[in-house]
C-alpha cells in the first residue's frame, strides 16, 4: 500500500450527501491528496461509507479511523474488509478500535471490557474467520487505534500497525520505539490554519471537550506528562498548543514534521471546524499547497 507522507481526517464526509461527497472527493484527489481517513461514530456505518468513496474515487486510499469493534462481530468486519481489498487492491486500510464505555455500553447496549483483551480476542477470531467470497489480490491491511504500550505492542504482533489519536511529538516517538522497524505509524494531527492564538484555543478546546470526558484519552495524556492542572477549565493552553497545530500553512507544516522526525510514516491532518460547519475544503486546499508533493 503506497501510503503518503500526509493525508486528510475529517467526519466532514458524514454532512455531505452522496453527490457533494463525489464532487469533494475528487478535488482531494486533483489537490494531490494521497489517503483521506474517516471515523464511525454516530454517522454512515464505517465500511458502507468507505465503499461510497472507494466508488467514487480513482486512486485516493480510503482509510477508517477508527471501526470500532462493537459495531460488527470479527467475522463480518472480515468479510466488509476482504471484499473492499478485492474490489479497490491496495486502496482500503483497515483501522480498529476498542471505543469508549459510554458508547460501547450507552449507546451500543455492549459489555465494555478490558480494552487490550478484547481488541486480542476479535483480531484473533479475525484471522481465522470462514470467508467463501473472491479473495483479494493484494494483501489486506489493519491497523489499531493504539495509544498505551500494551496496545501498541499488540498492534506491532498481530496487525500493520497502529493509527494514534489526540497525540504528540513525544507520544509518536513512544509509539515508534514500541512497534519497531516496519510496522505503519500513522498518528492523527488536529490543525487550524489560525494564526491568533486566542481563536485557535477556543477551537482546540471544543474539540478536546468529548476527549477531556474519556479515560482513555485523559490516561494518554496523563503518560505524556499533562497533569490536572492542564485538564481543568476545558484543557490548559500547554495542552491545546500540544495537541492542535495551529498558525499559517507553513507553522503547520513545520509541526507535521515534528512527527516525521519522531518516527511517523504517514500524518493524517484533522482540520478543525465549529460545530455544524461545512467541510474545511478551503484549508484543505491551503495546506496541499504546503503539503502534497
Amino acid at each position: 500500500m503506497d501510503l503518503p507522507r500526509t493525508g486528510l481526517w475529517t467526519s466532514g464526509f458524514d454532512m455531505l450527501d452522496a453527490n457533494q461527497s463525489a464532487k469533494t472527493i475528487a478535488e482531494l484527489e486533483e489537490l494531490g491528496y494521497g489517503a483521506l481517513w474517516i471515523p464511525e461514530t454516530m454517522g454512515r456505518d464505517g465500511l458502507t461509507h468507505a465503499a461510497l468513496l472507494l466508488a467514487r474515487s480513482e486512486s485516493i486510499i480510503v482509510a477508517t479511523g477508527v471501526t470500532s469493534i462493537w459495531a460488527r462481530d470479527p467475522m463480518a468486519m472480515r468479510a466488509g474488509q476482504l471484499a473492499l481489498a478485492e474490489a479497490y487492491p491496495d486502496r482500503f486500510l483497515l483501522g480498529l478500535g476498542v471505543s469508549h464505555a459510554p458508547m460501547v455500553e450507552g449507546m451500543r447496549g455492549h459489555t465494555y471490557g478490558k480494552p487490550v483483551t478484547a481488541m486480542r480476542a476479535y483480531l484473533e477470531t479475525m484471522e481465522t474467520a470462514l470467508y467463501l467470497g473472491a479473495a483479494p489480490t493484494a494483501t489486506p491491511h489493519t491497523v489499531i487505534g493504539a495509544l498505551g504500550p500494551n496496545m501498541l505492542t499488540l498492534a506491532a504482533e498481530r496487525t500493520q500497525g497502529a493509527h494514534p489519536y489526540n497525540v504528540t511529538p513525544e507520544h509518536t516517538a513512544q509509539a515508534r520505539e514500541i512497534l519497531g522497524a516496519g510496522k505503519l505509524l500513522a498518528p492523527e494531527l488536529a490543525v487550524t490554519l489560525t494564526a491568533d492564538p486566542s481563536a485557535a484555543r477556543v477551537l482546540g478546546r471544543a474539540h478536546l471537550a468529548v476527549y477531556l470526558g474519556l479515560p482513555n484519552y485523559v490516561n494518554n495524556l496523563r503518560r505524556l506528562g499533562f497533569g490536572d492542572a492542564d485538564f481543568a477549565e476545558g484543557g490548559s493552553d500547554r495542552l491545546v498548543d500540544g495537541i492542535v497545530a495551529w498558525g499559517t500553512a507553513d507553522q503547520v507544516a513545520a509541526r507535521v514534521r515534528e512527527h516525521h522526525d519522531a518516527g511517523a510514516d504517514h500524518v493524517c491532518l484533522q482540520v478543525l471546524v465549529e460545530r455544524g460547519a461545512a467541510a474545511p475544503v478551503q484549508q484543505w486546499r491551503e495546506l496541499a499547497a504546503v503539503l502534497v508533493p
